[in-house]
């Protein structure tokens, strides 16, 4: 299984962190080891002082394929859920000084909380309304819909890259309002569904 990344998938969030706004999609990994599910605590790594929540819609592909053309990239994934990807900032920004990839920073064990999946079914696939709260105060608000590459563009430029295998996810990017987070601090992100349920998707809390 592979746990497969976009960064700066919505303008917002790019301009944010000051970086601009990719022309084509920005791609990194995360090991197995990386996952955190069933809402298990996550630990705060001893090699961060700046350790950031960034919530995101996840995809889950379903049939394995390579150099998947557009018009036939929505029959690749049949279920989504809401992540966390967290992000050593601190070591992020000394990475990318140094031109160094950022798998330290983005990839280290339990950095992708991942919730339950949910049939594509329940969601409007067009504009999927997500958010985190931390602390019961909202943090981040996204929509599908800003999406600077559809979740149809991702599968056909991923797989022409990467052999996709059912059961590779995909988390798809997150919007602006990303920070940091304490020890005791506690996470949950909802989903809107097409019948217009706000769904608790995730918890998480912060040890």
């Amino acid at each position: 299984m592979k746990i497969i990344c976009i960064g700066r998938n919505y303008a917002d969030h790019a301009k944010e962190l000051q970086n601009p706004v990719p022309q084509q999609p920005l791609v990194f990994m995360k090991p197995s080891s990386a996952l955190l599910v069933n809402h298990k605590p996550l630990y705060y790594p001893s090699f961060t002082k700046n350790l950031h929540y960034e919530v995101e819609l996840v995809l889950k592909i379903c049939r394995n394929g390579r150099h998947v053309q557009p018009e036939f990239a929505h029959k690749y994934y049949d279920q989504v859920a809401l992540g966390i990807d967290f992000t050593a900032r601190d070591l992020q920004d000394r990475c990318k000084a140094k031109g160094h990839p950022w798998e330290i920073a983005k990839a280290f064990d339990g950095s992708a909380a991942l919730s339950e999946f949910i049939s594509i079914d329940q969601v409007d696939l067009a504009a999927i309304p997500f958010s985190l709260h931390k602390n019961g105060t909202t943090v981040q608000a996204g929509n599908t819909k800003d999406l600077i590459f559809s979740f149809d563009f991702l599968i056909s430029y991923l797989s022409q890259y990467f052999k996709l295998h059912q059961g590779d996810i995909i988390y798809t990017g997150t919007p602006a309002g990303v920070g940091a987070v304490a020890i005791g601090d506690r996470l949950e992100a909802f989903l809107e569904l097409k019948n217009k349920e706000i769904r608790s998707m995730l918890q998480c809390e912060i040890r």
